[in-house]
């Protein structure tokens, strides 16, 4: 499989090392043309206002909402807010997933956190997963075709999917565990979006 990242900003190489691992072929995402024969694309976490306006200055967002009406897209942090319909203040916001979200919903750079979640879905399901949560948003509201994934101890999600959109505020690369990676490896290869 080809999986592209897309490299404007953000830990874009993490994800390639854990896709590399996996033995998927990942190549870096700049520009419209370079979506081209991938099959499926993740977008990384980083500072999701930047990203935006250079997904705009790259001409990427009319490109990158027909590659999601057939292809899988992974959002990680900044990428789930950037897949989203609305986080509630002015940005570049790509409208492909059902999802409205908060930004840094934890806090500041320094109430960032680690925690153990248990994802009966992943292969396999046991040990529990250890996320990385930086500046995390939240998944404030799941609606129409997008249902919640993954959800915290006090109900706030933080993991969603829609076909073959999936969107974590969390940051699976920042770990040695590539079972997100495997997930969406699986889901990239599944026949059509819905």
């Amino acid at each position: 499989m080809k999986i592209g990242v897309l490299a404007l900003q953000g830990d874009f190489i993490e994800h390639r090392h854990s896709l590399d691992s996996l033995g998927a072929e990942s190549v870096e995402v700049r520009l419209p043309g370079q979506l081209e024969g991938l099959d499926a694309l993740i977008i990384p976490g980083g500072e999701s206002t930047t990203i935006g306006k250079l997904m705009v200055a790259y001409g990427l967002l009319d490109a990158l909402r027909a590659f999601a009406r057939e292809k899988a897209i992974w959002g990680t942090c900044a990428g789930a807010i950037l897949l989203s319909q609305d986080t509630g203040r002015e940005q570049d916001l790509l409208h492909v997933m059902d999802i409205r979200i908060a930004r840094n919903a934890f806090g500041r750079q320094v109430d960032s956190f680690e925690t153990e979640l248990h994802v009966p879905f992943l292969t396999p399901a046991e040990p529990p997963y250890h996320a990385v949560f930086i500046r995390a948003p939240i998944i404030t509201e799941v609606f129409g075709r997008a249902s919640a994934l993954i959800k915290l101890e006090d109900g706030r999600v933080v993991a969603a999917r829609q076909g073959k959109l999936l969107a974590t505020s969390f940051h699976p690369e920042l770990t040695q565990d590539t079972r997100f990676h495997r997930y969406f490896l699986e889901m990239a290869q599944l026949p059509h979006a819905e």
